[in-house]
């Protein structure tokens, strides 16, 4: 899968998403992160990429030369257009399901904000969806766009070692995960419970699954109420 990534820090995406489990899925080829430098595309002998907005009001307003030439170099001579995604505190907010749909496509060209955001042309002329990570705000879309990316390319066949891996976390099945142990089976007096240690795995899964649904009840009863419609 590959993400194309219109940023303004294209350096940050280097350094952040070369490590880890990313950063294996990036080597082994199963992932595509190109970060895009946007003042590159700027016809302004300053590499200027804002200007004061129309109207009036604080700060600056991306333009939409700068952008719009930069996804148009990214897409130039493909037969379908990839999906752009603009990281945005008044999109749809980021979930697993959404992730699941997300990690089906081939190609996404991710688009980061600054400033006060960008021109509005932009969205009307190249954007398809609107994508937040939480009801707050953030400096820029970077991080919003990393999240998003860290969270679909896990999804892919061959980036976790087993399917297993993300089908058994939280909010894959719209529950909360069940609690973890590792050795020792006594720390301190505290104790892992008896059932992860009898080998009897159908006890084991009920087990699981009922700290699933109390977890969730009690941490997320909006998310428990939608499970139980």
């Amino acid at each position: 899968m590959k993400f194309d990534v219109l940023t303004l820090f294209p350096e940050l995406f280097v350094s952040v998403m070369g490590e880890s489990i990313i950063g294996r899925a990036q080597k082994n080829g199963l992932v595509e992160i190109n970060a895009v430098n946007i003042r590159d595309y700027s016809k302004d002998k300053h590499r200027k990429v804002d200007d004061y907005p129309f109207g009036g009001g604080n700060g600056m307003v991306m333009m939409c030369q700068p952008v719009i030439d930069a996804y148009k170099a990214i897409t130039e001579g493909m037969e379908k257009k990839p999906k752009v995604l603009y990281m945005s505190p008044q999109g749809k907010v980021l979930t697993q399901e959404m992730a699941k749909e997300l990690s089906t496509q081939e190609h996404l060209i991710l688009l980061c904000g600054h400033y006060e955001g960008i021109d509005e042309r932009i969205i009307e002329e190249i954007v398809d969806e609107e994508v937040s990570i939480g009801d707050y705000v953030l400096t820029g879309g970077e991080l919003p766009a990393m999240v998003l990316i860290d969270c679909v390319s896990r999804l892919i066949p061959g980036v976790l070692s087993t399917e297993g891996s993300f089908s058994d976390e939280s909010h894959f099945n719209g529950l909360l995960e069940y609690p973890q142990y590792t050795r020792p089976a006594d720390y301190n007096g505290n104790k892992v419970p008896d059932v992860l240690l009898s080998g009897h795995h159908a006890n084991i899964e009920k087990w699981r699954m009922q700290q699933s649904l109390d977890r969730t009840r009690e941490k997320r009863p909006d998310l428990y109420e939608k499970y139980n419609k």
